[in-house]
């Protein structure tokens, strides 16, 4: 009975490794409209990848989605930006929000430091890297690769393999798996980083960016962690709070 379950349990964890990439980049498929100011600009020699790019006077914000894949559902964030007169970059992922293509914690990551290059080429002002969730990855591999003037995270994950633990009762942080490990990156970043979460989170508890808060300090980075107590994983930027912390920060 125990070689019989034990069997059973390593043909489900052998069909979750394989199917994983799936859970993770859950991309939605049809593209959610900008406002006619977002520029659609191909990321050179990293196709289908693109940037949606306004342009500003002030400092240059390079964004990273979630994972729901069209860039045209976080439109509330960078309007935060278009609106303070910033120039905004944001990154659309290959595979999702019209886009040809499969992604990958590899891929992602390559796109995103291609990203910022071309943003670094067009601008003289300072960088700054956003990122929500799935993003907030991004954003810290792109500071920890690349000089940027300030990190600011919604709802970031420590260990994205660790959620994958709890959500599967499979050791995800030891298996050939996308680990995405923040943590990992944490001694490479040297700017200021705002870290904000919903106290009410039940996709990325906020203990996960308590973690990352503490291991950037810990490591002797200037950081600021903001609960936000009624906001959820998808209702974040909603919070008037979260717009005041952005504005501050960035001030």
């Amino acid at each position: 009975m125990f070689l019989a379950g034990f069997g059973l349990y390593m043909a489900y964890g052998a069909g979750m490794v394989a199917l994983h990439p799936s859970f993770i980049y859950p991309f939605a498929q049809g593209e959610w409209p900008l406002p006619l100011t977002y520029e659609a600009v191909p990321l050179p020699d990293r196709e289908p990848a693109r940037l949606r790019v306004a342009m500003g006077d002030g400092p240059a914000v390079l964004y990273f989605m979630g994972n729901a894949g069209s860039i045209g559902l976080f439109g509330t964030s960078l309007e935060q930006h278009r609106r303070a007169g910033r120039t905004v970059a944001a990154l659309e992922y290959r595979g999702g929000g019209g886009l040809t293509g499969w992604p990958s914690e590899k891929l992602l990551k390559e796109d995103a430091l291609a990203a910022y290059d071309w943003l670094d080429a067009q601008t003289d002002q300072p960088i700054v890297v956003h990122g929500y969730s799935l993003g907030s990855g991004l954003a810290l591999h792109v500071a920890a690769e690349r000089p940027v003037a300030g990190v600011i995270l919604d709802a970031p994950f420590a260990r994205l393999c660790e959620l994958m633990a709890r959500a599967s009762a499979l050791p995800a942080c030891w298996l050939p798996v996308q680990r995405w490990d923040s943590l990992a990156l944490v001694n490479q970043v040297t700017a200021p980083v705002l870290i904000q979460h919903g106290g009410k989170d039940a996709l990325i508890p906020p203990e996960q960016g308590e973690r990352l808060a503490k291991a950037l300090q810990t490591n002797g980075e200037q950081v600021e962690f903001h609960l936000l107590p009624k906001a959820d994983h998808l209702d974040i930027t909603s919070d008037p709070e979260w717009g005041q912390a952005v504005e501050a920060f960035l001030r």
